[in-house]
């Protein structure tokens, strides 16, 4: 386990690098900082002296040592428009869109499930054709339409539920501020977290049926019954969980993903997390704030990535995770 933690983190390393050489690469290309730091009336000999203070006459490598050796220490730059630490900015956003991105994950797991198992068990049943069928229509379906829809129906014409912003929140430590712990709050989240969970819920219902029916037709499987084992044991002992690790594979993988597809549900609802942060970084030009969320959202992914492969282990010992030569 620690020869495979220590090549994680070396890994891991060597992609944080190659994404803060893209993030400092597309610097340039997003726009002259200069112009949204310095007056409209300064003069191209005052601009010129902004950008010596600053460094951007440096060459590039110097350049990119600086951000790099700020990177490690946590500085990701500072935001033209907050006037403050992009990091820290980041943090505030960060408890709305990981409660997002877990609501939607509760929704996802727990529904495509069991709706996965019993289409794979009785695949001839008419509730489990249905949900094939409406599984295919839910993949085609972009999110920011289903949640148009969504805030249509039940907020403008039936007048249900909050159709933008984050509600009553608690806070509870730091940065950290919850939607779980207020009625308001947690009224406000159930259509994102529902329109977010849409695109991947049909996804992930046809990957456990079939894992599942893969796994049904498994000879250990007929060993199992030959044994005169009953259903239920052999469908939640024996296939279910043989079932989950491609299963996590994916889900761990498509979790990560969606962090980057909150930014169409948090438009669309005003939800105040990263995604949306991100959008008015775009629009505001703000260049040390993009930057940053590309570095943090990619440090995500790789940690995602690996608490997967740790998951291995836990569900089947039998999975090497070093990679040692039998």
């Amino acid at each position: 386990m620690i020869q495979f933690l220590l090549k994680r983190v070396f890994q891991a390393a060597l992609v944080m690098l190659i994404i803060s050489l893209f993030c400092f690469s597309i610097q340039d290309t997003l726009g002259d900082p200069t112009r949204e730091m310095a007056a409209m009336s300064m003069s191209d000999a005052e601009r010129e002296n902004l950008r010596d203070e600053l460094g951007l006459n440096d060459p590039l490598m110097v350049q990119y040592g600086r951000f790099l050796s700020r990177a490690l220490q946590g500085d990701l730059g500072t935001s033209y428009f907050f006037k403050e630490p992009t990091l820290d900015i980041i943090l505030k956003k960060l408890p709305a869109t990981l409660e997002l991105a877990f609501a939607a994950s509760i929704l996802i797991f727990t529904i495509s499930i069991p709706m996965g198992v019993f289409c794979a068990i009785k695949p001839r049943h008419w509730f489990s054709r249905l949900t094939m069928a409406v599984s295919v229509i839910g993949i085609s379906i972009p999110v920011f339409l289903t949640a148009l829809a969504m805030i249509y129906i039940f907020s403008v014409t039936l007048g249900w539920m909050p159709s933008f912003g984050r509600g009553e929140v608690v806070q509870v430590w730091g940065y950290w501020s919850t939607n779980f712990l207020s009625w308001d709050g947690f009224v406000h989240i159930v259509m994102p977290a529902i329109a977010l969970s849409s695109i991947m819920l049909p996804l992930f219902i046809r990957l456990v049926r079939a894992e599942m029916l893969e796994v049904l037709s498994s000879e250990y499987v007929k060993f199992a019954r030959a044994k005169g084992l009953s259903d239920a044991p052999v469908y939640l002992k024996h296939a279910l969980k043989n079932t989950m690790l491609p299963v996590i594979t994916v889900g761990g993988v498509q979790i990560g993903i969606m962090v980057a597809y909150t930014i169409l549900t948090e438009s669309v609802f005003q939800w105040p997390g990263m995604g949306f942060m991100f959008l008015e970084a775009v629009n505001r030009s703000d260049i040390p704030l993009i930057t940053a969320y590309i570095m943090f959202v990619g440090f995500l992914f790789v940690v995602v990535n690996t608490l997967v492969d740790l998951l291995y282990g836990f569900i089947n010992p039998m999975v090497d995770l070093v990679g040692r030569r039998q």
